[in-house]
């Protein structure tokens, strides 16, 4: 079998990028014995620590996505479907926390629902804080997830054939039975894709973290204390069992995804 060179030095440009991406974890696994990760588990005070910061982190990145499929595949439906003027002006909002600092995002949004603004006051009637609260940890994880749960859904939507949904249009089945009984099912992949995205770049966050919610803390928030409390060693056995976590869940996701 005769090799294309062209494919020879695609392939080669492409496992290039594969080892630099697997070059830190590997490293990283390493560098950070199974003994270490006993030791940190090992220690009652840590372990409790770490399982609270473990939880916060996954139900928090669980609830961001969840408000984000209710918000966000609307706005990707009404995107992929329909002109209107400004359209490009809403693109462009959604677009806007990829290109933020993550501290200025974090201060962005202390500024609008902190206790300090409008909103804040309102929510404190009720009861409800962002500042150093579950639920601040939530909003800033959907706010720096949202472009990508909404732009994978708005490309898997328009590449779903529109003559599928005119022919039901004509048959006169309403524009909610539309969406729910043949957008939904047949974009349903694209869904997927952005809520694994959507969720990573959750699981991801620190910056806006630091500014909006310290507490209660997650694992991103606990491996930076670690690091300057207990030093590099402790700090890389809790980002070992972390990425272990986070690899194996993201695997299994993509798994699901690809049937």
């Amino acid at each position: 079998m005769r090799l294309e060179p062209s494919l020879v030095i695609l392939s080669g440009l492409a496992s290039l990028l594969l080892l630099y991406i697997l070059a830190p974890i590997i490293a990283l696994y390493i560098a950070t014995p199974p003994a270490s990760i006993e030791d940190l588990l090992g220690s009652p005070e840590l372990r409790g620590e770490v399982a609270r910061a473990l939880e916060t982190t996954l139900i928090a990145s669980l609830l961001a996505v969840i408000l984000l499929l209710a918000l966000g595949v609307p706005l990707a439906y009404v995107l992929a479907r329909h002109r209107f003027p400004g359209k490009s002006i809403v693109e462009a909002i959604v677009d806007i926390p990829l290109a933020l600092p993550h501290t200025v995002a974090g201060i962005m949004l202390l500024e609008a629902y902190g206790p300090s603004s409008p909103i804040g006051e309102a929510l404190s009637r009720l009861d409800l804080a962002v500042k150093d609260h579950l639920l601040g940890v939530v909003l800033v994880m959907a706010f720096v997830s949202a472009p990508l749960l909404v732009d994978t859904v708005k490309v898997g939507i328009q590449s779903i054939p529109v003559s599928l949904e005119e022919t039901a249009r004509t048959l006169g089945v309403p524009q909610s039975r539309i969406f729910t009984d043949i957008t939904l099912p047949l974009a349903w992949r694209s869904i997927l894709a952005g809520s694994i995205l959507a969720w990573a770049r959750g699981l991801s966050e620190v910056g806006a973290l630091l500014v909006v919610a310290y507490y209660p803390k997650t694992v991103n928030i606990l491996i930076l204390e670690y690091l300057s409390i207990y030093g590099l060693r402790v700090a890389a056995a809790l980002a070992a069992l972390y990425a272990g976590i986070t690899l194996l869940a993201f695997t299994a996701l993509r798994v699901v995804a690809g049937k």
